[in-house]
């Protein structure tokens, strides 16, 4: 695992609706791919062989698959945005999760499009 980073970027608040982030799945070459958590947009691209197509964490590249990361799944129909109905355990996950995104990724942005059911989170 990764050590947390010294040299991070002030938090960038571009916006992203979810159809738009999905351009940043790491498919066209040269492009930045980013995983949203929580509505936040952090760039990944440096751990391109973490997340990038065929890499074990692809199935979070180019969208916010904040339910998954608190089931710990890698199923894509878990790495979904809305993670409202998580338990309380999955929720803490999740929230550790979003603390080691935060500690080694810059943040390049907001999710401005999230499900009602989590937007108000």
């Amino acid at each position: 695992m990764s050590s947390p980073r010294t040299d991070l970027a002030p938090p960038k608040n571009q916006p992203f609706t979810l159809n738009e982030l999905k351009g940043y799945d790491g498919s066209i070459t040269g492009k930045p791919i980013y995983v949203s958590i929580k509505g936040t947009v952090f760039d990944v691209t440096a751990k391109k062989e973490m997340y990038g197509p065929g890499a074990g964490y692809h199935v979070f590249a180019g969208k916010d698959g904040s339910k998954g990361l608190g089931l710990s799944s890698l199923k894509p129909e878990d790495a979904v945005p809305d993670w409202s109905g998580l338990d309380e355990a999955a929720v803490k996950v999740l929230d550790q999760w979003y603390d080691f995104f935060s500690k080694r990724y810059n943040v390049v942005g907001k999710v401005i499009d999230l499900p009602e059911s989590v937007s108000k989170f």
